[in-house]
């Protein structure tokens, strides 16, 4: 029988052997976008008036190139541990990936770290709140929701950690009080693990200083609405709110005299979950604690059916949420104004306090992006990484938004991103006096990277 010639065998070609190369290679060829973004939108002049006197010795690095350095840090993600830092130093094409010729060691970073006082920390809240308003001037919302609530960070494994204390969460850890806009994090006050929600005036200083921020530096008619949960009912909380004019929606207390009105109650309506898996009733009346001023409006809702599944009475709790919306305050009439005259119906407003999730979502996406172990003893220290991973979010977060949105949804997690966008082969070559990376050709034009490229050169200023 004749020899089948039709398939002829290949010689597969096999790795054989691998050595070493001198050239510049690189898995994080997105880092570059990112870092050309950073400079870009003149954050580091503020860095450099906030923090620049911090450079003790002009031989050192630059305060400056320093934070470009933990910015590029937290947005890699590989690795939490500081002595990162002494295998990037060795790295050269890490160094030509983020435009800095000269690396920060490990000790580098904990000498920075070793300086920062509680004064000084207090500035990265500045920061934050600049970087809140620079956001709100490029996307102009009508009204602004803000979310208020703690997240802790787990340091149960930590033996001896200044401001390490036990957390509601039974374990050991720090818990700060924090002030989302959507994905973005506006004011947060680092704190140990035991302080409450409501812990001190913590709360209503925060508001204060963030409503004249926002009235001052974007617009001083736009409707503010705060969402909280149970922790922060306080009636002191609620008199702030209203002589701040701004309104809140606050998870309430099942006190007998709520339930008994809700007993007493015959307008019961329904409400069903933006889903459809769960079905409610509500009702609305006014309730007035005793050391209260006045009465407020409040909504009493319960489950009836979850799942297609009836619940029976009893085996959920019921929800109670404590408003000044609807009330005819001045908050009533800038949501008026603005438009939004259904935000004043019970309905909504109860549909708006169930999408306070997507507030615990922003505590997920940051505990995603960054880590929950602090890597100092020193509170101080611990209080200045912490703030730096919310500004490093937040920088990430508008990246997304003003770089890489055509390429990938704004709404994916680090590690995501990370994976489709930073972690890109590339290749780094001098031609013409000129630094260029190269990148595979299908990656290039799956990702667009001239495109990505000119959008860093062009995202918007944030201005001093």
């Amino acid at each position: 029988m004749a020899k089948n010639t039709r398939f002829p065998h290949k010689k597969e070609q096999k790795i054989s052997t691998i050595q070493s190369t001198d050239e510049r290679l690189t898995g994080r060829a997105g880092l570059a976008l990112f870092e050309a973004y950073v400079r870009s939108i003149q954050m580091l002049p503020l860095i450099e008036r906030w923090f620049g006197s911090m450079r003790k010795n002009s031989k050192g690095l630059a305060i400056t190139e320093l934070f470009v350095q933990l910015f590029c840090f937290f947005m890699d993600g590989t690795c939490r541990h500081i002595t990162r830092f002494d295998q990037l130093k060795d790295d050269d094409s890490y160094a030509g990936v983020i435009g800095s010729s000269n690396l920060a060691s490990s000790h580098t970073i904990k000498r920075l770290f070793a300086k920062f006082s509680y004064v000084r920390v207090f500035l990265f809240r500045r920061l934050l709140q600049h970087f809140f308003i620079w956001r709100l001037n490029i996307m102009k919302p009508e009204i602004i929701v803000l979310g208020m609530d703690t997240m802790v960070l787990n340091n149960d494994d930590a033996l001896k950690r200044h401001g390490v204390q036990p957390t509601y969460k039974k374990v050991k850890g720090f818990q700060p009080l924090q002030l989302n806009w959507g994905r973005y994090f506006v004011d947060a006050v680092f704190r140990g693990g035991k302080k409450h929600s409501n812990h001190g005036d913590t709360a209503d200083m925060m508001q204060v200083h963030i409503v004249e921020k926002i009235r001052k530096g974007y617009r001083a008619d736009v409707p503010i609405i705060v969402r909280m949960d149970a922790g922060f009912y306080d009636h002191e909380l609620f008199e702030t709110f209203e002589w701040l004019q701004i309104g809140y929606y606050c998870g309430g207390k099942r006190y007998s005299n709520v339930t008994n009105a809700a007993a007493l109650s015959t307008d019961w309506l329904p409400f069903t979950s933006r889903d459809n898996k769960e079905i409610w009733e509500y009702t609305e009346f006014e309730t007035r604690q005793k050391n209260w001023h006045k009465a407020r409006r409040t909504i009493y809702s319960r489950l009836i059916q979850k799942d297609r599944q009836l619940v029976l009475a009893g085996l959920v709790k019921d929800s109670v949420i404590i408003t000044n919306l609807g009330m005819g305050g001045p908050i009533d009439e800038q949501i008026r104004q603005a438009g939004h005259e259904h935000l004043l119906i019970a309905h909504q407003i109860l549909a708006d306090y169930h999408q306070r999730g997507s507030d615990e979502l922003a505590n997920r996406a940051l505990k995603n992006f960054g880590h929950e172990q602090l890597p100092f003893k020193r509170f101080a220290a611990n209080a200045a990484w912490y703030y730096l991973m919310c500004v490093s979010h937040n920088l990430f977060e508008a990246f997304k938004e003003d770089v890489t949105a055509p390429v990938i949804p704004v709404t994916v997690y680090a590690d995501t991103f990370r994976r489709q966008i930073i972690d890109t082969a590339g290749k780094i070559v001098r031609h013409a006096g000129q630094l260029i990376m190269k990148v595979p050709r299908a990656t290039f034009e799956r990702l667009q990277f001239d495109r990505l490229f000119a959008a860093c050169q062009l995202a918007p200023v944030m201005t001093g």
